[in-house]
């Protein structure tokens, strides 16, 4: 993976990466995957690691199909919004050539 700070236009075959946390009560990770499952975005990756402040609190890494500047990734983006502590895009790029 390369960071950069220019985003990348949409290709058609892009993959977006989110980091995130969540309350830690039952459910919330179901009501923040729930908007994938509603926009039927396929997710290519999830990830969790715990967090420097607290125990027992995690950070989710999630790789999905589709660019952050769709319609329906921005709808996911927005439900992901209410449902999460933390939520950062860390970017939108083409898939490679093996993923599609």
């Amino acid at each position: 993976m390369i960071i950069g700070k220019n985003q990348c236009p949409p290709t058609g075959n892009d993959k977006t990466s989110i980091v995130f946390s969540c309350p830690d009560k039952p459910g919330a990770l179901y009501r923040v995957l729930k908007p994938f499952f509603d926009y039927q975005l396929n997710l290519s990756k999830i990830e969790s690691r715990p967090t420097r402040r607290n125990s027992w609190e995690y950070n989710f890494f999630i790789d999905f199909h589709g660019h952050q500047k769709d319609p329906s990734i921005q709808n996911v983006l927005a439900g992901l919004k209410e449902n999460t502590i933390f939520l950062r895009v860390l970017g939108s790029y083409p898939m490679s050539p093996q993923n599609l």
